[in-house]
């Protein structure tokens, strides 16, 4: 089983989308989570960082600048979505992935608190 560590930046960008209420609380996590097709468009436009600021997870001894290396996205690459975080939490939590389970379950109550939900 892949073992992966809490990717920083991507808390941070997180932190930060939520900040400026770049996020959405209702989506169907299936029908907007990223393809291939998506990420590869990203990309064309966009530095690795900034692809891997959208994956709580680095995947242990995967190649930086590599799909392979980032997971548990959260989001479309344009916002937050609060389905994506649900299905990290899910996920991690699925896999006992235990810091990245906690780390999207933090994010999830600090979304929930900026957005008014109790």
């Amino acid at each position: 089983m892949a073992k992966y560590e809490v990717n920083e930046a991507a808390l941070q960008r997180a932190r930060q989308l939520i900040a400026s209420k770049q996020y959405v609380l209702d989506s169907d996590w299936g029908g907007v989570q990223p393809r291939a097709d998506a990420e590869n468009a990203f990309l064309d436009k966009h530095s690795w960082e900034e692809y891997a600021s959208w994956h709580l997870g680095l995947t242990d001894g995967a190649a930086d600048e590599t799909k392979a290396r980032y997971a548990f996205a959260y989001g479309d690459l344009r916002r937050l979505h609060r389905s994506g975080l649900i299905a990290c939490v899910y996920r991690a939590a699925e896999w006992r992935h235990k810091a990245i389970e906690l780390a999207a379950h933090n994010l999830l109550q600090e979304l929930d608190a900026a957005a008014g939900i109790k």
